[in-house]
């Protein structure tokens, strides 16, 4: 387990660094974390979107479905590039642009 935040994780969670119940000692534990999301629909999606953003260390995602026309006004995490391909690398895809970190 990494015992510091980076310069770059520093910069990003500067605002998580500032609230006293979170800090660095909080950050470094949401590095340190592991979530497993089982599916990236209308839950699974923003959870996952907020999970990365916040700094959730691993974030393993499980979903077999593809990516409908139909999902994208509740399931945020994919985009209409993404119609027919799996929904598990749409998610991946998404993340990392969020969180290239996480």
């Amino acid at each position: 387990m990494p015992a510091s935040l980076s310069q770059e994780e520093l910069l990003r969670y500067s605002r998580h660094l500032l609230i006293p119940s979170i800090g660095e000692a909080g950050q470094l534990r949401l590095k340190n974390a592991s979530v497993l999301l089982i599916g990236t629909g209308a839950l699974g999606s923003p959870s996952a979107m907020y999970l990365a953003a916040a700094g959730v260390g691993r974030i393993g995602l499980v979903d077999a479905d593809v990516v409908d026309a139909s999902n994208l006004q509740r399931q945020i995490v994919h985009g209409g590039s993404w119609i027919g391909k799996p929904k598990l690398e749409s998610a991946a895809a998404r993340l990392r642009e969020i969180n290239p970190l996480v």
